[in-house]
């Protein structure tokens, strides 16, 4: 994917994912983005745990979003640990 497919997949992923976690009101675009790419990293990490297959950054389908949107909720909510002990 070129950087600003990932940029729009990360905002989308990012965005939909703060709506979930009910804080889309406290992020702004650049954090839903970086939420969203990120998300989709850790998203592909859980999804390779799971079933012991490489996830494919290369392509943009249904799967690749719904592991990005879970992606981004596992790290709101670390995020959101983290920021409750401070």
């Amino acid at each position: 994917m070129s950087i600003l497919t990932w940029v729009v997949f990360g905002a989308i992923a990012g965005w939909i994912a703060a709506k979930l976690w009910g804080n889309a009101s406290n992020q702004g675009c650049l954090t839903n983005i970086v939420v969203g790419i990120a998300g989709a990293a850790i998203g592909g990490g859980i999804y390779k745990l799971i079933t012991g297959n490489s996830w494919d950054f290369d392509f943009f389908d249904l799967g690749s979003f719904l592991v990005a949107i879970l992606g981004s909720l596992v790290l709101l909510l670390v995020l959101n640990a983290i920021s409750r002990r401070a």
